[in-house]
């Protein structure tokens, strides 16, 4: 197993021209499905990427209380981080980026999916050996590209990003089974251990997992840019995962038009008018909405019973 210290990437502050940086970059990701990128964002914005990112790490998001969504044990997933600092929408577009990216995806691709997680301290082996299987298989005629883009926010010592080089565009991603996990070489698998900053980008239809033990908090997030008129497999479209980016517009000053068509302005392919999810909430989700009914109507009526008391109180002063 290889860390990322083994593998040469361009030193911070470095005067290669950004064009030689692309090209070598972009050939060592045709070659070996994942590259780690030169420090490209700065200590400032990682700063504030970090508290943004933490504040909606700090309760579950509920009626009118942004935070995380749960959906495993040991997962917080926070959505559409495009939405909460500078920091994540520069990464996004950043020269470097996308010089790499119409290398080696040409310029029909755009950033669909934007989010994050915290994953919890565990020993168990919870997200496995696979590759990203996000498009419908059933009526593809080639292995479709996509590309992701990692960046940790906080120091990764275990529970790292795990990727087997030169298993990307081989087959249709695809969950490995034991056996074949089993199989694999140590050799060929790429451990990303790094500081918060590291950035990483990976073809996704290469084998990859999270680590495990996870010994320590880890938080990280992750874009997906692929061409958006690609069909969707069937329960991602049930559960709208692509939608059209939220995006936050104190954050979209001085774009170009390369920007707003990997951002997806006017792209609307993917958009669900007057989507619903099919599933129903659980009868908790029932519970709850009743309590908190109860509590709105409780402090309506505790702040009409203080206003008549203050009410009475001022005619008594005034006799």
């Amino acid at each position: 197993m290889r860390n990322i210290k083994d593998i040469p990437v361009t030193a911070p502050g470095s005067v290669v021209p950004l064009r030689s940086q692309a090209d070598a970059l972009a050939a060592e990701l045709n070659s070996k499905g994942l590259i780690v990128l030169p420090q490209i964002i700065s200590p400032d914005l990682l700063a504030g990427m970090q508290k943004s990112f933490a504040a909606r790490l700090g309760m579950m998001r509920w009626n009118n209380f942004d935070g995380y969504r749960k959906t495993e044990p040991f997962r917080l997933m926070v959505e559409d981080v495009l939405m909460l600092d500078q920091g994540f929408l520069d990464l996004a577009i950043h020269p470097l980026v996308k010089q790499i990216l119409n290398r080696v995806m040409g310029e029909s691709y755009a950033l669909t999916e934007a989010k994050g997680w915290k994953s919890k301290p565990t020993k168990r082996n919870f997200h496995g050996w696979h590759g990203d299987s996000w498009y419908d298989q059933a009526v593809a005629t080639e292995i479709h590209r996509e590309v992701k883009l990692a960046m940790y926010l906080t120091d990764v010592r275990s529970g790292a990003f795990n990727y087997v080089a030169g298993s990307h565009q081989r087959n249709h991603p695809y969950d490995l089974k034991r056996a074949e996990a089993r199989e694999l070489q140590p050799a060929e698998i790429i451990e990303v251990k790094g500081k918060a900053g590291t950035v990483f980008l990976f073809d996704s239809s290469g084998i990859h997992r999270q680590a495990h033990p996870v010994l320590e908090p880890r938080e990280a997030i992750f874009y997906a840019y692929h061409d958006p008129r690609i069909p969707l497999r069937e329960e991602d479209v049930t559960s709208y995962r692509y939608h059209p980016l939220l995006l936050n517009a104190a954050f979209l000053g001085n774009l170009d038009q390369e920007d707003h068509r990997i951002l997806g302005f006017g792209n609307k392919v993917n958009f669900q008018p007057a989507y619903q999810r099919s599933d129903k909430p659980p009868l908790f989700y029932h519970g709850m909405s009743v309590l908190n009914d109860v509590r709105i109507r409780a402090g309506q009526s505790r702040e009409r019973n203080v206003n008549r008391v203050k009410f009475l109180w001022r005619r008594l002063l005034r006799k």
